[in-house]
């Protein structure tokens, strides 16, 4: 007699790494996967995440990798424990970033370079933050093949632009905005809403002058009135005593 097993193939959640190395390394993945969420909030079909195993194969749960920020288009927004690409459509994430630290190793990159290449992803970021050394990779007929000039390249697919200065990688929208970290946003958040706040102080203050102005106006409207009522007042009596004089037999202009 013959006993079939079937056996369920597991596909773990978590690699058992740690995300980042250091506060640095994180700080930078953090920043980069959240700005690409914010730039992709509105369409429903592009998944953001960071640190999330991608399993390419099913049935192989060996070949796998957790790329520190990835993006895939054609892909709904959603909670996932891992990326696994047959239940994606076969969908694989077009854009992936790596942050650095001092413990990766060249092998390990050159490793996770020829697992993107064979596996089909877009465009390629490695950022190391303790050199502010930029590199970046994008798909020919080829595979994957180094971008020349870093510097200011825009993604063809995020429509980000790169700008390494002297000290630091700078992120842009295709708007222009700068990537920043919720930090930054919430002191510029504070800075718009004091600034509102300025304004709706200096319009308060503006219209209060306005109706103080409108009051003086009415003030003087008024006395002008009350002088018109006067005048008037003193040729009146000035009318009825000449013809009273007219009647006594006396000009009144004489």
């Amino acid at each position: 007699m013959t006993i079939s097993l079937d056996c369920e193939i597991l596909y773990p959640d978590s690699d058992g790494q740690p995300m980042a190395d250091n506060t640095l390394q994180f700080r930078w993945i953090v920043l980069i996967k959240e700005n690409l969420e914010l730039l992709f909030a509105d369409q429903p079909d592009v998944f953001v995440a960071g640190d999330l195993l991608w399993y390419p194969v099913e049935g192989h749960p060996e070949i796998r990798v957790a790329p520190d920020a990835l993006v895939a288009f054609g892909r709904p927004k959603g909670e996932r424990g891992s990326y696994r690409q047959w239940e994606e459509d076969n969908i694989a994430p077009q854009v992936v970033f790596e942050i650095l630290s001092p413990g990766n190793r060249l092998k390990e990159m050159l490793k996770k370079q020829e697992f993107y290449n064979d596996y089909g992803v877009e465009e390629y970021y490695i950022y190391n933050p303790d050199r502010n050394d930029l590199h970046g990779l994008y798909r020919t007929a080829e595979g994957l093949r180094a971008i020349e000039e870093i510097q200011n390249w825009i993604s063809p697919r995020l429509g980000i632009r790169f700008v390494v200065t002297g000290t630091t990688l700078e992120l842009y929208r295709p708007d222009g905005r700068p990537f920043l970290s919720f930090l930054d946003l919430e002191q510029r958040a504070e800075q718009e809403r004091q600034r509102a706040e300025q304004a709706d102080q200096q319009a308060r203050q503006a219209d209060q002058r306005a109706r103080q102005a409108d009051q003086r106006a009415e003030q003087e409207r008024q006395r002008a009135e009350q002088e018109r009522q006067r005048a008037q007042q003193a040729d009146q009596r000035a009318e009825r005593l000449a013809a009273q004089l007219r009647a006594l037999g006396i000009d009144p202009e004489g």
